[in-house]
């Protein structure tokens, strides 16, 4: 049994990069300017305010980006868990309910019958013959030969269906050629009435009115070599599935259609076949059955007859493939246990602070002691740890083969009862359940997703509030050095005139 294991992975917002403002765009191009004309303070404010905003919010960024990264890696890993305890799952599933290992009926004699486990089903033990003396078959009735059947009509009127379980009566041979029993009664069916009006009076437009009626009676048109067609009409399998079918006007050309119980004298369709029950014993008791498909005489095993004769019916039980089971369900739960162990460890794990990932661990390490078969008998091993699957020290699975073994040997019944598919009970129930609780969007890893998933809206938020509170101190600061630049200038400005002035009176002394 193999699982996928499916890695989500989550990518963390990034923290929004504050956009240039028209403002800032301004000033920079303002001090480049200044300081190339050499006025001005001569400090880059541009770089002077970033680095100061930066400072202001790079604590927090940092604890936001952190935190961002945390809740990334915890959406991850509760996804992961989700995925491997459900396909796990799955592919429990798959195993039981492929039936491969359940025990499977074996025939002696294939060519009277096959038998095929349904789900579910439980045969060990079986060991039955069955002898078949008759197969259940269906009445067929066809028509005379049509030579146009496309330009042939018939006469408008109505046709009478009825069903139920014929009487015959046996007609000697003429010439020493046998002659068909003769129909002469139904009971226990029903009667439909077939209208045939200039809509539908050819022998297609006849066959699709009787198939209208959905009565189990199917009508076919059968061409021939020639060109010719005939009516061909067929019922269900079973003794109570004969049929006759009469025109309301025994004289008109629609009863030449006519067949079984008050078929006209003008009647020209014939019984080619009788419907009847297949007929066996098992074991010695007579049987019926209406079709050659019997699902209800042995429980949990659907027989196709097929042919008259005798067949004895066993079961063969899957022993290798039930071993390797074992095994590979060992290996899968080791490998998922290990994987919540590492998310859940006390100082490394991401989800160590996570209920619901402990909760699923204690419910995996708790599988080998529960109960998986309700039904066994006092003393029958009906939990994993019975049939040999023991936990180690490190809280992973082992097999202890010499008991698996054991148990094979000694009563198979109870291993494969464990890893048997529907029923409260078994394997695949247990991981079904443990499955449910642990996805649940109310106290399982789904509702620590949604935590999460809350979480990363929470600080997403707090990152944008953060961006926004940086641009906001970007443009006070761009204004407050724009306006000291500016007064900056002007005093360097005046210096300047007044150093002029100081130079001119220098010479004028001179």
């Amino acid at each position: 049994m193999t699982t996928t294991s499916a890695t989500a992975t989550s990518t963390a917002t990034p923290t929004p990069t504050p956009a240039k403002t028209t403002a800032s765009v301004t000033t920079s191009a303002t001090n480049s300017l200044l300081t190339a004309l050499g006025t001005g303070s001569g400090v880059d404010t541009t770089s002077l305010v970033t680095s100061l905003v930066e400072a202001q919010f790079a604590a927090k960024n940092s604890q936001l980006s952190t935190r961002l990264d945390t809740i990334t890696s915890q959406i991850s890993a509760v996804s992961t868990l989700k995925s491997n305890i459900t396909d796990f799952t799955k592919a429990l599933e798959s195993l039981v309910k492929s039936g491969s290992l359940a025990s499977q009926p074996v025939v002696s004699n294939a060519s009277v019958l096959s038998a095929t486990a349904l789900t579910g089903a439980k045969l060990s033990g079986l060991n039955s013959t069955i002898k078949v003396n008759q197969l259940a078959t269906a009445q067929t009735a066809v028509s005379a030969k049509v030579q146009t059947p496309g330009a042939k009509t018939f006469s408008t009127g109505t046709l009478t269906l009825t069903t139920g379980t014929a009487t015959y009566r046996e007609n000697p041979d003429v010439d020493g050629k046998p002659v068909p029993d003769t129909m002469t009664a139904l009971s226990g069916g029903k009667s439909l009435s077939i209208s045939i009006d200039n809509t539908n009076n050819t022998l297609s437009g006849i066959a699709a009115a009787i198939n209208a009626q959905n009565s189990g009676i199917t009508a076919s048109i059968v061409t021939d070599a020639d060109g010719g067609a005939y009516l061909s009409l067929k019922g269900p399998t079973g003794a109570a599935q004969a049929f006759s079918m009469t025109a309301a006007d025994p004289e008109s050309d629609l009863a030449t259609l006519d067949v079984g119980v008050g078929a006209s004298d003008k009647s020209q369709m014939s019984i080619s076949a009788k419907s009847q029950n297949a007929q066996l014993t098992m074991d010695g008791v007579p049987v019926e059955r209406a079709s050659n498909e019997i699902s209800d005489l042995i429980a949990g095993a659907k027989l196709n007859l097929s042919s008259v004769g005798t067949t004895t019916l066993t079961a063969s039980r899957p022993t290798t493939a039930i071993t390797n089971a074992v095994s590979d369900f060992v290996d899968t739960y080791n490998g998922i246990v290990q994987t919540i162990k590492d998310q859940t460890d006390p100082i490394t794990g991401v989800l160590r602070a996570d209920p619901a990932a402990k909760n699923l661990l204690r419910a995996l390490q708790g599988l080998t002691s529960k109960v998986l078969n309700d039904s066994a008998a006092p003393g029958t091993p009906n939990t994993l740890a019975a049939i040999g699957v023991r936990t180690t020290r490190q809280g992973l699975l082992e097999i202890d083969d010499a008991t698996l073994t054991s148990v094979m040997t000694n009563n198979a019944n109870a291993v494969e009862a464990i890893f048997s598919y529907g029923g409260s009970s078994g394997l695949y129930a247990a991981m079904q359940s443990l499955q449910f609780n642990a996805t649940s969007s109310i106290y399982g890893l789904g509702a620590s997703n949604s935590n999460y998933l809350k979480s990363r809206a929470t600080v997403t938020d707090a990152q944008d509030k953060l961006t926004d509170q940086a641009a906001s101190m970007t443009t006070r600061l761009t204004q407050q050095f724009s306006s000291m630049n500016a007064k900056v200038s002007a005093y360097k400005s005046t210096q300047s005139f007044m150093q002029q002035q100081i130079d001119q009176w220098s010479k004028s002394k001179d």
